[in-house]
């Protein structure tokens, strides 16, 4: 484990200029220039934990994910805002989800259920306080704002072999607007 990985964070210099190519959702520049660019940071942050996993990229529901089948965990989830989703949240599934400490952790959503986010990959060990707090700030205002990309990025500490992220990095990128990016303790 190389030690860079469990004190930093990606960061990501050019999306102010991405964004601000165009004033409204553009199709091509997010499929062609940051997606590819968030995922390039992402693996190269990743790749610094040294977990010797193998990374699978999962496309669900029009959702994405990049997940370590080694350790078997999250890694990064993202998607592009279609306004709210309609569907009813499978309760059921959530409450099958093994997460120890409970009520301290939440089967939290990587991306928000009225995001779209559903359950088993989409589901992630986060601290309860952050799930019902903070975090509900950001998923709110990408579900209200068509056309935004909304992510999650999972840091896992020192432990390359952990299942529970220390911290989680949450981003909504809105065309013509400046990123807002955010790292919530897990821990």
């Amino acid at each position: 484990m190389n030690n860079s990985y469990a004190v930093s964070a990606p960061v990501y210099p050019d999306l102010v200029r991405m964004l601000g190519m165009t004033s409204s959702y553009n199709a091509a520049l997010f499929a062609d220039q940051i997606i590819p660019y968030l995922l390039e940071t992402w693996l190269n942050h990743y790749d610094l934990a040294g977990s010797g996993g193998e990374v699978a990229h999962v496309h669900v529901n029009e959702l994405s994910y990049f997940f370590d089948i080694g350790p078997d965990r999250l890694i990064a989830a993202w998607g592009i805002s279609e306004g709210r989703f309609a569907g009813d949240r499978d309760k059921s599934r959530m409450q099958g989800y093994p997460v120890t400490n409970r009520p301290v952790y939440h089967a939290g959503h990587a991306i928000p259920h009225r995001f779209g986010g559903g359950t088993d990959i989409n589901l992630t060990a986060q601290l309860g306080k952050v799930n019902i707090g903070p975090f509900r700030e950001i998923e709110t205002r990408a579900v209200r704002t068509p056309g935004s990309l909304y992510f999650t990025y999972w840091m896992y500490g020192r432990d390359s072999t952990a299942q529970l992220a220390q911290r989680v990095q949450q981003g909504l990128l809105i065309p013509g607007s400046h990123p807002e990016i955010r790292i919530f303790k897990n821990r």
